[in-house]
């Protein structure tokens, strides 16, 4: 039986930024960190790549969880800072906030770069913007009587 979903991967072009966005900036807090070298013939098959070499950090905040990848080698392509989320793939992550307009303002002041003010009002409120790395994030102050409300604690 399926139990919901463990983490999003998410792929990044410097994993100390990305550590330093995600756990100093979001307050994930790291639970596993790994660097595997190319040519590791299970992870070759499992992503299909033959000649990346991968850093890995899984970060945990509450009962979330994120996975970070960095691929590593020279053929490793550049990502689209700009990917339009209509591609087909995840087109983004969502953050729980409990005090929306002083997440809103941490992240901005972090260089995230919201594509709106706020939407809604108040415990409806949201934002989508990306990531350092361009990667799409919403910002989600959500109604706990909504169907699709979950708990953090």
């Amino acid at each position: 039986m399926i139990l919901g979903v463990h983490h999003p991967a998410i792929s990044v072009p410097n994993m100390e930024a990305a550590k330093a966005f995600y756990c100093g900036v979001l307050g994930f807090e790291p639970v596993m960190e790994i660097e595997l070298p190319a040519g590791l013939e299970m992870m070759s098959r499992a992503f299909d790549l033959e000649e990346a070499g991968y850093k890995v950090l899984m970060v945990k905040k509450g009962n979330s969880c994120i996975e970070l990848f960095e691929f590593t080698g020279d053929n490793v392509p550049a990502g689209d800072a700009k990917r339009r989320v209509d591609k087909h793939g995840i087109t983004h992550i969502c953050l729980a906030a409990n005090d929306y307009q002083a997440d809103y303002d941490t992240l901005q002041g972090a260089g995230v770069v919201f594509n709106t003010e706020p939407n809604g009002d108040s415990p409806n409120r949201w934002a989508y913007g990306r990531d350092p790395f361009g990667n799409v994030i919403e910002l989600l102050e959500h109604n706990a009587d909504s169907p699709s409300a979950l708990a953090f604690g």
